[in-house]
């Protein structure tokens, strides 16, 4: 048994497949859907999304949106999903460098203060999953 998994975000279609299971971010802490999961809607917090086909193991850095499993297909609609294989590990450094030293400097406004740490928090995620790839290698199980 396989379930229709889709990944989508306001630009593209980042993922669509059949796979085994899917771990997510949910709000509350991680949350697993395997075939024949009852139906459901809920938010989705920050994290690695992790994709589980055969013997493999797809991840992605999922930013905030919602989990919506449906009897025929889990539909996963985010503000950013970021393929680990094809996060720049650098440009994902850089970033955390730029959001550090804008927080550092304490010159951020109230308003680009919460933008400045939701930049961080995602190039933290960004690197934390690319690294755990690096480290791993590609995933087989069994």
């Amino acid at each position: 048994m396989s379930l229709q998994l889709e990944i989508v975000t306001p630009e593209r279609l980042a993922y669509a497949d059949e796979v085994d299971a899917v771990v997510l971010p949910g709000s509350e802490g991680e949350l697993g859907v395997l075939p024949h999961h009852a139906p459901l809607v809920t938010m989705l917090g920050i994290g690695e999304l992790r994709i589980r086909k055969g013997a493999t193991e797809e991840s992605f850095a999922i930013i905030g949106g919602f989990l919506q499993v449906r009897p025929d297909k889990v539909v996963v609609m985010a503000e950013t999903a970021d393929m680990a294989s094809e996060i720049d590990l650098e440009k994902a450094q850089e970033a955390r460098r730029a959001a550090e030293r804008a927080l550092e400097s304490g010159y951020v406004e109230g308003a680009d203060l919460s933008t400045a740490r939701a930049a961080l928090q995602q190039a933290l995620l960004r690197i934390r999953v690319a690294e755990r790839r690096y480290r791993e290698g590609p995933r087989h199980h069994g």
